[in-house]
């Protein structure tokens, strides 16, 4: 299915030679790529389409489980999706070519900075694990394969002095919910996510009897990491009692999320979009705590980390944000 089609009167001959993204008249579809069902972008994607669905008339907006954002941005790429969540950091290799985007670019543009993805490094009392380094050795998992977790979890690892595929006593390739139910068994000791907080999965880890959860702090390996890949991550904290249990600050590196679509989508629908995101962000926000993030001073060229839609870039400076 491609990302933003028309359904009905367009023959095959014209929906083939239709940019991607363009909206005719009546029956258009657009696809959102968010991620695991496990994350935060799986719900306030949820929100967005029933948002654009019922405020613009003629589109159906439905959303797509994926990988992540680096599945998202390849999806893009392909044609499959129309707008999609994304960590900067997978966009940015994305239009760069780089990495997973190696020899096959895509021409990501922003239009939306979100709120900030966190990287959790979760584990529990029992492994006695309270560093990075204390993960050699140990049973983990790094992310779901097309995640952007996946991504930014090798680059901390190496950041750590660790070696991915020999220090560890094995390595998979989980989900956040699948993670925690690994943890559960007894199978898992430690897992890296990205998302927004709270996460369902670590809530619902932390929740459970008889464990006690812990977040390991990571954020003196940000300069190494931002040394290496660029101004895209920044330390933050996840304060005390995001999730139960939770007595102490987690000291951790954070990326920006946007919103983002081909440059090919026409301005028009591109700032129809905006105009009903925009005026739906008390709707997000309800839906799910990080939806507060979406706010005007976030709108930022440096944190979208990606050129701009024109269009985006023309919505926001009427909305009074400065972006440099």
């Amino acid at each position: 299915m491609n990302g933003f089609t028309r359904r009905g009167a367009l023959t095959a001959g014209a929906a083939a030679l239709a940019l991607p993204g363009l909206a005719r008249a009546q029956g258009t579809q657009l696809a959102i790529a968010t991620g695991t069902t496990g994350g935060v972008y799986y719900p306030l994607g949820g929100g967005l389409a029933n948002i654009l669905s019922r405020t613009i008339p003629g589109l159906s907006a439905t959303v797509e489980v994926t990988g992540g954002s680096v599945a998202n941005n390849q999806l893009l790429g392909a044609g499959r999706v129309g707008l999609i969540f994304s960590q900067v950091d997978a966009s940015v290799d994305a239009v760069r070519g780089e990495d997973r985007f190696r020899g096959r670019p895509v021409k990501v543009r922003a239009i939306a900075v979100l709120y900030s993805n966190r990287m959790q490094v979760v584990t529990t009392a029992a492994t006695g694990i309270t560093s990075l380094g204390d993960m050699k050795g140990k049973r983990v998992s790094t992310g779901a394969p097309g995640s952007a977790t996946e991504v930014m979890a090798f680059r901390l690892i190496e950041a750590a002095g660790l070696d991915r595929d020999k220090d560890f006593r094995a390595r998979e390739r989980l989900s956040p919910a699948e993670s925690t139910n690994a943890m559960k068994d007894g199978k898992l000791d430690a897992y890296f996510f990205v998302s927004g907080v709270p996460t369902s999965a670590v809530t619902d880890l932390a929740a459970s009897p008889g464990i006690t959860a812990r977040l390991v702090d990571h954020a003196e390996f940000v300069p190494k990491i931002t040394e290496k890949y660029g101004p895209v991550y920044f330390p933050e904290v996840i304060p005390a009692g995001t999730y139960p249990g939770q007595t102490t600050d987690n000291k951790q590196m954070s990326v920006a999320n946007i919103l983002a679509v081909l440059d090919t989508m026409p301005d028009a629908m591109v700032t129809k979009i905006l105009e009903s995101t925009w005026a739906g962000r008390a709707e997000l926000a309800q839906v799910h705590a990080e939806g507060r993030g979406f706010t005007l001073d976030r709108q930022k060229t440096a944190a979208a980390g990606v050129p701009w839609h024109p269009a985006a870039e023309a919505f926001w400076k009427a909305q009074g944000a400065t972006l440099a």
